[in-house]
């Protein structure tokens, strides 16, 4: 009884943190796009050159942009509650389904830019620490280095320029329809949102396969002969999870936020175009509504991470407890 009590105060405190932190990120939006240059009156009224003073007092009052900021925070936020996003100040459109349109390509290419980082940084990783000190290792750490210093628009530029124009395998727009032809579309696009993360997440996996080599149950259970492979699969790389899957879920959700410069450069229809289409435009509901779902995403995803790691490692479960 007393630890399914502990579970139930440990869950309500986490509750309680996810959703102050939520709070206080969507009022630091909020603010801050509120303090942006540019007054989205004047863009409500039709542009400078059809704007009264009349008129821009009207527009003020039917937007409620005449109100103090507590008391526009106050009512934007009582309709996020109620998932009234608002309504586009240049699409005239509810802000929901602009976000719902757009959202399913966004999480595609996170996905997909996901599958690839997992893959090809824990598997060089695992390759580098157990060729430890060879020329594989020193290989896996320099093509990771060039990798994590590469910027993704230059990735994307390379990426295109080299598979998409020079040898045509894939294309260079578009998301693609179907699963194959989404796959085939946005194979570009992903890894070059990937490559920064994969060699991040290799690193970390080296590392914490060689920490994990290091520990005194390992030795031991190679003076008792057991083989190298088995050695590696159910001792060194099982005690490495804990820090590998959380390094992996933070880079994940960090890609939620991370997909602007991708989108635009391959010209996808996702939350990240839509986004610097919005901020260009001083459209106020839809920067909001996506900076929140970007944070909001970010939030459950390291929340979701947090909570598994005791599961990875025993240690860690033991320390909390």
């Amino acid at each position: 009884m007393g630890m399914g009590k502990g579970i139930a105060v440990r869950l309500v405190r986490r509750l309680a943190g996810v959703l102050a932190t939520l709070l206080a990120a969507s009022f630091v939006i909020f603010a801050a796009v509120y303090a942006a240059p540019g007054d989205p009156a004047v863009f409500l009224a039709g542009g400078r050159d059809k704007l009264t003073p009349e008129r821009l007092a009207q527009v003020r009052a039917e937007y409620h942009l005449d109100e103090p900021l507590a008391a526009q925070y106050g009512r934007w936020l009582w309709d996020c509650l109620h998932l009234d996003l608002g309504r586009s100040f240049k699409y005239s459109d509810q802000v929901s389904d602009l976000v719902a349109a757009r959202f399913p390509t966004t999480l595609q290419l996170v996905l997909y830019a996901t599958v690839l980082f997992v893959v090809l940084g824990v598997g060089a990783g695992v390759l580098a620490a157990v060729k430890r000190s060879t020329w594989v290792d020193s290989a896996v750490v320099g093509i990771t280095t060039l990798a994590a210093s590469v910027p993704s628009f230059v990735a994307a530029i390379a990426l295109v320029s080299f598979f998409g124009v020079r040898l045509g395998w894939f294309p260079v727009t578009g998301s693609g329809s179907g699963f194959l032809g989404t796959v085939h579309h946005l194979t570009l696009p992903a890894l070059s949102l990937a490559l920064g993360a994969l060699a991040l997440v290799s690193r970390v996996t080296r590392q914490a396969m060689a920490d994990a080599a290091a520990s005194d149950h390992v030795a031991a259970a190679r003076a008792s002969g057991v083989p190298e492979r088995e050695i590696v699969r159910r001792h060194v790389l099982r005690n490495a999870l804990g820090p590998i899957v959380t390094m992996c879920g933070l880079v994940m959700a960090g890609m939620l936020a991370g997909t602007v410069v991708v989108e635009t450069a391959f010209g996808l229809s996702g939350i990240g175009s839509l986004l610097v289409g919005a901020i260009n435009t001083h459209d106020f509901p839809v920067a909001q509504a996506v900076l929140l779902l970007m944070v909001t995403g970010y939030i459950v995803v390291t929340t979701a991470v947090d909570a598994v790691h005791p599961l990875l490692d025993p240690r860690v479960k033991e320390v909390r407890s």
